[in-house]
């Protein structure tokens, strides 16, 4: 059994291939990891620990195709029946390599959309459009997700609802009060002030464009309000002269990668994921699992598990004004912001030990996949 996606440094995606590598049955499959671009390898160490076999297959950048060799030698001497593709780069690229074997070698292959179908490359989704029906079964995060697709992958799609280790959240929750007192204490959040929590990469779909100018307008106004966000990506510089223009200060801090993303929303008084587009982000999965006050844009899965008023507020993308206001009212109401992360924390299945975003849950549905596509022997060339 063989994941292989474009890089393996922290993302939504890599997180979900690390932990279905490491939740699923272990005495049914052998898995196994391969990933594209050498640099990107900061969850190697916890495949490492959890004794899964990862490749790296060597490419200094997505158009370093030298990784194809590596691909198709790995698919050779490792005779996998189960190839299961994540990300489009590496599905619409890999599945030319898995047609080039000849046919009593080739794996069956399955695919997992992770975003939005529309929002790649034209180059990557003619490609991946053109041998997409190749795939045994076609997995997408969540409704929107599998909306997004094409009619003829669309009919063949299927989604299974992702999540996280809900044992580890609970863990969390119930250290919430000794979380919170040292995450405020680290980031001088003043009592009084309310801590708001971002956790996403530093990319332009996670909507940090907004969130900037949400930070000025929220001190314009008087709230009191401080802002942090823990990630890392290309958009670091960029964001940081932003900052400093709109003269910020303490008001808003840059974390970079944080591996305690977990504590920071359990710590916060409100969490905000302000994208512009995703699927069904993994930090929402978390946020929720703690039972964070949560305020997010309307767009991808977020809709499908979040009702304004109900467990978090939904907010139009690109409007940093109605982000605001959802601010301004969670701020000056603490009954609101209890109520909305006490349902949230019993509705995301970490209260009552029912599996609403259990990974192990979803290992186990998506390993009844590969048993049927075994049993059925559909190898990757066999579609249409």
């Amino acid at each position: 059994m063989l994941l292989a996606i474009k890089g393996l440094n922290h993302g939504g995606a890599e997180r979900l291939v690390v932990d279905s590598a490491r939740a699923g049955d272990h005495h049914r499959f052998r898995y196994e990891v391969a990933f594209v671009l050498a640099g990107s390898d900061a969850l190697v160490g916890e495949l490492d620990a959890a004794s899964i076999r990862v490749t790296n297959l060597g490419a200094g950048r997505s158009l370093d195709l030298r990784w194809i060799v590596a691909f198709r030698r790995l698919l050779v001497h490792g005779r996998y029946a189960v190839v299961h593709f994540h990300l489009p780069y590496t599905a619409a690229v890999g599945r030319l390599v898995v047609l080039s074997l000849p046919r009593h070698l080739r794996p069956i292959t399955l695919y997992t959309e992770h975003c939005l179908w529309n929002k790649v490359s034209p180059l990557v989704k003619m490609l991946n459009r053109a041998t997409v029906r190749r795939d045994g079964a076609l997995i997408a995060v969540s409704e929107a997700a599998k909306s997004s697709l094409p009619r003829g992958p669309r009919d063949m799609a299927r989604v299974v609802v992702h999540g996280i280790d809900p044992a580890t959240a609970r863990q969390v929750v119930a250290d919430r009060e000794s979380v919170r007192a040292q995450i405020r204490k680290e980031l001088a959040v003043p009592d009084g002030d309310l801590l708001v929590i971002t956790v996403a990469n530093l990319r332009s779909e996670k909507g940090y464009d907004v969130l900037l100018d949400v930070a000025h307008q929220a001190g314009l106004r008087g709230l009191p309000l401080r802002f942090a966000a823990a990630g890392q990506g290309d958009l670091e510089e960029e964001l940081v002269e932003r900052h400093q223009a709109l003269g910020l200060g303490e008001r808003f801090r840059l974390l970079g990668h944080r591996r305690d993303a977990l504590a920071l929303l359990a710590a916060a008084d409100i969490v905000v994921l302000p994208s512009h587009q995703d699927g069904l982000p993994v930090v929402l999965m978390e946020a929720l699992s703690v039972g964070a006050t949560v305020v997010v844009t309307e767009v991808g899965g977020a809709p499908e598990v979040i009702t304004t008023g109900v467990n978090g507020i939904l907010v139009p993308p690109a409007d940093p004004t109605a982000l605001v206001d959802a601010l301004a009212l969670l701020s000056a109401d603490a009954d609101l912001r209890l109520r909305l992360g006490r349902t949230a924390f019993e509705k995301s299945g970490a209260f009552d030990g029912s599996d609403a975003f259990d990974v192990a849950r979803a290992s186990r549905e998506i390993e009844g996949l590969y048993e049927e596509l075994i049993a059925g022997g559909r190898r990757a060339g066999a579609g249409a």
